[in-house]
């Protein structure tokens, strides 16, 4: 039976999904995000193994805290590295009517990532930037992945989320982020009185249930130290409340 690989557990989430929630934190990692505040989950080969009847049983034991909303989160590191591993779960807590949530970076797209999306009851989805050229600015990965699996979701009729970090010099300007609402109102055409996009109609999606912005912490820094790396964005200040409020705004109008 496959096994997979944990790097951490939370209990009693409130940040991952809807109501209380278990988040495992899977291991390894292809993003390599500036910003990482799990250095020590990149390597496939970290964390420990873990098998389906033990994660089924860490989970029974913290069923009763769920209630009607909670239930179970599987983040990362990057999720879709254990798609295996994570369909035969999803399937077993699925049986046990228990709610899934899978948090990713949407780094890979294929028949397995389609299979477990398909599965879970609600998708998290990291976009790193709203253009696909200025991706690699915040991680080592290109987002064609990220934006085919946004497509993806678009075009079905899965419940999910859609969140982006807030980093000054990156994705703070309110530009970036009004592209980001559009790409999330109309797909990758945009919206059709947008300027880059004014040859191309409007055309109906798949909204997400929510958007969330969320501002750059520089709280993984001792673990990229401890990994014996050096920080990326030493020095880098979080946004400033007026700042995130203002980006905020431009979503919600």
């Amino acid at each position: 039976m496959i096994k997979g690989r944990l790097h951490s557990i939370e209990t009693l989430g409130t940040l991952d999904g809807p109501g209380l929630r278990t988040v495992f934190f899977m291991q390894g990692c292809n993003m390599k995000c500036l910003y990482c505040h799990n250095r020590d989950s990149w390597s496939l080969n970290g964390g420990r193994e873990f098998s389906l009847d033990e994660l089924i049983s860490t989970v029974i034991s913290y069923r009763e805290y769920y209630g009607e909303e909670g239930g179970v989160t599987f983040s990362g590191g990057e999720p879709l590295l254990q798609a295996d591993f994570l369909i035969d779960v999803v399937k077993e807590l699925k049986a046990m009517y228990i709610h899934t949530a899978i948090d990713t970076s949407g780094s890979l797209f294929n028949e397995k990532t389609r299979k477990l999306f398909g599965l879970a009851d609600l998708i998290i989805l990291d976009i790193k930037h709203a253009r696909k050229n200025e991706y690699k600015s915040v991680c080592s990965y290109p987002g064609e992945m990220a934006f085919a699996n946004l497509a993806f979701l678009q075009e079905s009729n899965k419940k999910y989320w859609v969140r982006q970090v807030i980093v000054d010099g990156y994705t703070d300007d309110e530009r970036q982020v009004e592209e980001l609402k559009n790409l999330l109102q109309f797909g990758k055409t945009g919206r059709s009185d947008s300027p880059c996009n004014s040859d191309y109609p409007e055309k109906s999606v798949n909204k997400p249930e929510r958007i969330e912005l969320l501002p750059y912490h520089a709280m993984g820094k001792e673990k990229w130290l401890t990994c014996g790396m050096a920080y990326p964005l030493t020095g880098m200040e979080p946004p400033s409340t007026g700042r995130m409020r203002l980006l905020e705004s431009i979503i919600q109008r």
